[in-house]
């Protein structure tokens, strides 16, 4: 199913029962999965595997190389994990050698029209990124967050599992798993009940969260005095770990 106005390289290895549409380019060293769909002039760069069921709609441009002055046209990479749709115009850049060497985004994420995922950048398993999102270089997005329509990610900032970031935000500083956050630039605001809630948390752990997040946030504890507070007084489950692990790992602060 490979449209005669398409380019491939021979270089580059399709899978069986893959779609290349009108004038699309696959380049050398590209990998395709089985049952991925490459629309109309869509462009995938060299050094990219895409996994198989993904869908890349026309005009994106998955694997170019890094927006970043210090690249020298090193090998480096880029690798979408299966089931992720890429929608049209999206641009996601292959990494850089000081940083990971690889750009990767994750298992049936959805990454809507027009969004940017820069180089070096790591989002996790069923990320949304509504249109027009940009992440900058060396960001890192936990499993099941959504970051919202036109907002801007800055580098090297990591968002939490669960986490919802609304549109038009400015992220500059870390935002911690299962919290909703919107602003330019961001605050707080709350748990990510209604997100929680439709990933199948139970009421318990919810409840536990809020009392973290207000031990966090609406006591005004030091970072170190509110997570020593939480692990003498909640249940330490696997929610509650999480979170006082990324909390005390933060290099770029939180936002509060």
């Amino acid at each position: 199913m490979i449209h005669p106005t398409a380019i491939i390289h021979p270089g580059a290895k399709l899978g069986t029962n893959v779609i290349v549409g009108p004038y699309a380019r696959i380049e050398d060293s590209v990998v395709i999965g089985d049952n991925t769909t490459v629309g109309s002039h869509a462009v995938i760069e060299t050094y990219t595997e895409i996994g198989e069921n993904c869908r890349i709609f026309p005009h994106a441009v998955v694997g170019g190389e890094p927006q970043a002055l210090k690249f020298d046209g090193e090998v480096t990479y880029t690798k979408i994990g299966r089931g992720t749709i890429i929608r049209e115009f999206v641009t996601i850049n292959r990494g850089t050698a000081e940083g990971t060497g690889i750009t990767e985004v994750g298992e049936q994420n959805l990454i809507m029209a027009c969004s940017h995922i820069a180089h070096d950048c790591k989002t996790g398993k069923g990320v949304i990124m509504a249109n027009v999102a940009t992440l900058a270089g060396h960001i890192e997005v936990g499993d099941y967050a959504t970051v919202g329509g036109l907002t801007a990610v800055h580098q090297f900032v990591r968002i939490g599992a669960y986490a919802f970031i609304g549109g038009t935000s400015a992220v500059v500083q870390d935002i911690p798993p299962y919290v909703m956050a919107s602003g330019n630039r961001v605050d707080l605001h709350g748990l990510n009940t209604v997100g929680l809630n439709r990933h199948g948390f139970n009421s318990e752990t919810v409840s536990i969260l809020k009392k973290v997040y207000r031990i966090f946030f609406r006591t005004g504890l030091t970072i170190v005095e509110a997570d020593r507070r939480v692990r003498s007084e909640l249940p330490q489950i696997s929610e509650v770990k999480e979170f006082l692990s990324f909390v005390t790992k933060s290099q770029r602060g939180l936002s509060r």
